[in-house]
C-alpha cells in the first residue's frame, strides 16, 4: 500500500504546475492538423475554447481545489456518480493514452530519424524498435519519482515546446511582414468555414482531443505545496498560453506551406525548413528537430504516470487486482507503468501489421478521441452534481455566475463533447475507404468492446472493494 506523504514529499509550486498543465497539453503536434483549416482554424478554435476548453478549465479547477487528493478525475466521478462510473471513466481516461502513446511516439521517432538518417522514417521495424526504446526510457523516468518527472516536463515544455513555438509564430510574423507570399487568405471571409474546410470536418475531433488534459495535473495535487491557491491559477495561465500558441503556430504554417503538401505528422518540420531556408539558414533544421523531439518526449513523460495514479487509487479501493495497488519507495505505481509499458509495445506493432500506415494511425486517433470526449462528459456530469451535491466540501475556486453559471457552462461542454463524437464516426477524405459503413462500424464495435471491459471487471473484483476511505477522497 502506499505510504503516507510528508511535506518533503510537496514538490511543485505554481511555475511547476503550469509548465506540467502546457507540455500536456500545449504541443507541436497538434500544430499541422489546425493547419489543415487554414485561417478559419481560428472560427474552429474559438468554438472549441469556449465550448470545451474553457467549461474544462472551470470544472476542473472548481474540482481540483475541493478534493485536492490523489486519484483526480477518478475521485471525482466516485463522489458523483458512484463506484461503478468512476471505475469505467478511469479505465477509458487510461486506456486511451495507452492507445494514444505509439501515434506520439511515433511522431518522436520520425524526428529522431530526421536529424540523422531521414530515410529511416519510411522503416516500419525502425518504428517499433524507436518506439519501445523511448517509451521504456521515459517509464522508468517517471518510476524515480514525481520531482525528476516534473525536472523533465519542465525542460521539455521550455526547450522542446515553447520555445519551437515561439520561433515559428516569430517567423509566420515576420514572413508577412516583409511581404512575403502567404498560402492562406487573412481575409474575414476566408475566417467563416468555406466548403473546404467543411469537408476536413474530421479533423475537429482531433482539434478537441489535442486540448484535453488540464484535468490531468490534479492527480499531481498531492505533490503540490498549496493546491487550493496554486490549481486555479496555473489554470488561468495555462488556457491563455496554450490557445494563444497552438492558433498563433498553426497560422504560422498554414501560411508558409502549401495545403496540398502538408503532411500531418511533419507539418511543423516543413514549415521551419521552408522559414530557414528562405531566411539563408537551412542547417539549422536538424537542431530544431532535436528540440521538438525533446518536448514530444517530455510530453509522453508527463502523461505517462497522471493516469495510472488514477487506476492506482480504484486498485486500492479494490477494483482492480491487488497485484496493482502497490507503489515503490517514490510513492510511483510501478506495477501499472510496467503493465501500460508492456501494452503500448504490443500496440507498436501495429506499424508492422498494418498495410496503411496512415489508416492505422487515423483510426486509432480516432478511438482515443472519442474515448477522451466520453471521459470528459463523465467531468462535466460529476462537476454539476457535486457543484450541488457536496456543496459542504470546501472550494477555494467556484465556476462563476452560481447556479446559472454551473449549469452552462457543463451543458456547453457536453454538447460540444458530443458533437466532438458523432464527427470522429466521419473519416477524412484523405483516407479514401472503400467501404465508409464498415470503417464506422469497425470503429464503432471497438468502441463498445473497450466499453465492456471496465464494467465487467468491476464485476470480477466486486468481493474485493472496500470502503470508502477519506484518505482517498
Amino acid at each position: 500500500m502506499a505510504t503516507p506523504r510528508t511535506q518533503s514529499d510537496k514538490v511543485l509550486g505554481l511555475f511547476q504546475i503550469v509548465m506540467i498543465n502546457i507540455i500536456a497539453v500545449d504541443s507541436i503536434r497538434t500544430l499541422p492538423i489546425a493547419a489543415t483549416f487554414g485561417f478559419s482554424l481560428v472560427f474552429f478554435y474559438l468554438i472549441a475554447g469556449i465550448g470545451f476548453f474553457i467549461p474544462a478549465a472551470l470544472i476542473s479547477a472548481e474540482l481540483g481545489t475541493g478534493w485536492p487528493n490523489r486519484g483526480g478525475i477518478y475521485v471525482w466521478v466516485r463522489e458523483a456518480l458512484g463506484r461503478r462510473m468512476s471505475f469505467a471513466v478511469i479505465w477509458l481516461n487510461w486506456l486511451y493514452n495507452v492507445v494514444w502513446f505509439p501515434t506520439i511516439m511515433s511522431l518522436i521517432s520520425g524526428f529522431v530519424a530526421y536529424i540523422f538518417f531521414p530515410t529511416l522514417a519510411d522503416s516500419r521495424v525502425y518504428m517499433v524498435i524507436a518506439v519501445h526504446i523511448l517509451f521504456w526510457g521515459a517509464t522508468f523516468m517517471n518510476l524515480s519519482g514525481m520531482k525528476r518527472s516534473s525536472q523533465l516536463s519542465t525542460l521539455g515544455a521550455i526547450y522542446g515546446t515553447l520555445v519551437p513555438m515561439a520561433v515559428i509564430i516569430i517567423l509566420g510574423v515576420i514572413w508577412l511582414s516583409i511581404g512575403r507570399d502567404s498560402q492562406i487568405s487573412y481575409s474575414a471571409s476566408a475566417f467563416i468555414p468555406q466548403e473546404k474546410a467543411l469537408g476536413q470536418l474530421a479533423f475537429f475531433n482531433n482539434v478537441l482531443f489535442g486540448l484535453i488534459g488540464l484535468e490531468m495535473v490534479a492527480t499531481h495535487a498531492a505533490e503540490m505545496k498549496d493546491p487550493r491557491r496554486d490549481y486555479p491559477k496555473a489554470l488561468c495561465i495555462s488556457v491563455v498560453v496554450i490557445l494563444a500558441s497552438i492558433v498563433l503556430g498553426s497560422l504560422a504554417i498554414a501560411t508558409v506551406v502549401p495545403h496540398s503538401e502538408l503532411n500531418l505528422i511533419t507539418g511543423s518540420i516543413q514549415a521551419f525548413q521552408i522559414f530557414l531556408t528562405q531566411f539563408g539558414v537551412g542547417y539549422l533544421t536538424p537542431v530544431v528537430a532535436f528540440v521538438m523531439s525533446l518536448g514530444a518526449l517530455a510530453c509522453v513523460a508527463s502523461w505517462i504516470i497522471g493516469p495510472t495514479k488514477g487506476l492506482l487509487v480504484a486498485s486500492q479501493d479494490g477494483l482492480l487486482p491487488e497485484i496493482f495497488s502497490q507503489t515503490n519507495r517514490n510513492h510511483v505505481p510501478r506495477n501499472l507503468l510496467i503493465l501500460q509499458g508492456c501494452l503500448v509495445s504490443i500496440l507498436s506493432f501495429a506499424y508492422i501489421l498494418f498495410p496503411s500506415v496512415n489508416s492505422s494511425f487515423w483510426f486509432l486517433s480516432a478511438i482515443t478521441g472519442i474515448l477522451a470526449l466520453l471521459v470528459y462528459i463523465a467531468l462535466f456530469v460529476s462537476g454539476l452534481v457535486l457543484h450541488h451535491k457536496k456543496r459542504e466540501v470546501k472550494r477555494s475556486f467556484t465556476v462563476p455566475g452560481g447556479r446559472v453559471g454551473i449549469y452552462c457552462t457543463a451543458i456547453m461542454g457536453i454538447a460540444t463533447s458530443l458533437f466532438g463524437m458523432g464527427i470522429g464516426f466521419i473519416p477524412p477524405t484523405f483516407l479514401q475507404l472503400e467501404s465508409i459503413f464498415y470503417y464506422e462500424m469497425l470503429l464503432g464495435g471497438s468502441l463498445i468492446l473497450l466499453l465492456l471491459i471496465p464494467f465487467g471487471l468491476y464485476g470480477i473484483t466486486k468481493k474485493r472493494q472496500v470502503p470508502d476511505k477519506s484518505s482517498l477522497t
